[in-house]
């Protein structure tokens, strides 16, 4: 099967991603029309924003059947784990349209940690030990806790909205936090706690998108989730990414592919899970072997705003393989080219913010930058801040530094009331690759010197 030539598409969600996915769809000459639900400011200059939320299933029933919509995007997790794919394969109305996303049973992989991790253990997936604990057993967590080294890594088994993950180094704060979190502290997402153990190295997010049996991996991204520079302060919904990554070479990728990707898209089809869609695997590079930390069933924010930039193929194409199997005759082709996107944020986050401040300047931003919206309303003719994270400007360039100081450039442009970013974004990497050109310049000078030396003695 195929999709239509020309296809009508409703996208669902509102932030960074959904822009930057609004963004890529709309470049494709396939696309007839575009709507948005709910949408943002940015993402009104993409398509038609329609007032309807991600998790009104029977609204979005009556809105695709009204406008003839062909192909269903989702963008957010909630309703990925609600079972918005499961709501339209089973209703005989709307089977027909398909949707880029897992079934409910897919979407467990975000839903529930514990899923996630039995289904690593199952399939052989290297993860970081664990174990789950709630009222019935939650005194056999001090011991289970005295058998790993801090600091201690403390999961909600649910969603809880980016918020459910506490890394602590003091033992006795720990189990205060796991007896808030089962207690009620992330509600019913903290009911159950995953403990596991800490892994330390460097992260990296990898994208795969799958048609339960082929997959294609996208490009890789580093993102950057603490407040401040140098990555201090809390944790926050994402600062910024760089993709590609330059510590995830051939080789690491192959280990990655080999002994995660591979596994995981088995283990789907082997147990019988629906999976049409993407997955985002956050990963350790612990000493250059792949860990999983977590999976995610959609693309991450703002890491889809520096990997759909570099993506130069047909996106309907992509998603039309995706949903009807075809994905191994699908092309692929991403640019070689560095992207480095800065997320600017209202005062305050990720504690308490104002909403409404007016951005000023966004008319005078350029074409040497892509601006995404995130958390954007419109007010009459005015864009405003509609959340923490306000806007990410991405940039692609020759290198970390040249993306990275024209994103900066570009958010000197605009402006609003208590607008922070972050100012070091892809720097950690920058001397990852300085470290590297350095060693190889030593080794070519030692080759260099050791061959003229054994030259001099032949003569």
């Amino acid at each position: 099967m195929k999709l239509p030539q020309q296809v009508n598409v409703l996208l669902l969600g509102s932030g960074g991603r959904e822009h930057a996915f609004a963004w890529k769809i709309s470049q494709s000459e396939r696309v007839a029309k575009l709507y948005i639900a709910p949408g943002n400011a940015g993402t009104a200059g993409c398509g038609i924003n329609v007032d309807i939320a991600p998790t009104n299933f029977a609204g979005i029933k009556q809105f695709v059947l009204s406008s003839n919509i062909n192909l269903v995007v989702v963008g957010p997790e909630e309703p990925l784990v609600k079972g918005i794919h499961d709501f339209f394969a089973g209703d005989p109305e709307i089977r027909y349209i398909p949707v880029v996303g897992p079934s409910v049973d897919g979407a467990r992989l975000e839903g529930s940690k514990q899923f996630a991790k039995d289904f690593m253990t199952r399939n052989n997936i290297p993860t970081a030990a664990y174990k789950s604990f709630s009222k019935e057993n939650i005194g056999e967590a001090e011991e289970f806790m005295r058998k790993l080294k801090p600091p201690y890594v403390l999961k909600a088994n649910g969603l809880a909205a980016g918020k459910g993950v506490l890394i602590i180094d003091d033992f006795n704060t720990a189990l205060e936090e796991l007896g808030a979190m089962i207690n009620g502290k992330f509600g019913a997402a903290g009911s159950k706690v995953v403990i596991e153990e800490y892994l330390s190295g460097i992260e990296v997010s990898v994208f795969v998108a799958t048609d339960g049996t082929n997959y294609k991996i996208l490009p890789e991204a580093k993102d950057y989730k603490r407040i401040g520079d140098g990555d201090t302060g809390l944790n926050t919904g994402g600062m910024g990414a760089v993709s590609p990554v330059p510590f995830a070479d051939e080789a690491f990728m192959q280990k990655v592919e080999e002994r995660i990707i591979k596994p995981t898209i088995d283990g789907l089809k082997k147990e019988n899970i629906t999976y049409k869609g993407f997955i985002f695997i956050g990963l350790m590079n612990v000493g250059g072997d792949p860990y999983v930390i977590e999976y995610n069933v959609r693309m991450g924010d703002p890491e889809t705003e520096v990997v759909l930039p570099r993506i130069k193929s047909d996106i309907i194409e992509l998603f039309e393989g995706i949903v009807y199997d075809t994905l191994k005759d699908k092309e692929l082709v991403i640019a070689p080219e560095t992207a480095v996107t800065v997320m600017t944020v209202s005062g305050g986050y990720p504690g308490d913010y104002q909403k409404g401040m007016v951005i000023e300047g966004l008319a005078d931003t350029g074409d040497e930058s892509i601006v995404f919206h995130a958390g954007t309303a419109l007010k009459g003719k005015e864009v405003v801040t509609a959340g923490g994270r306000v806007i990410s400007v991405t940039s692609l360039a020759g290198s970390i530094k040249d993306a990275a100081a024209a994103s900066y450039r570009t958010i000197g442009k605009f402006s609003f009331e208590g607008m922070n970013y972050r100012k070091d974004i892809g720097k950690d990497l920058i001397k990852i690759v300085n470290a590297a050109a350095r060693k190889s310049a030593a080794s070519s000078t030692k080759k260099s010197t050791t061959k003229s030396a054994k030259s001099s003695s032949e003569k």
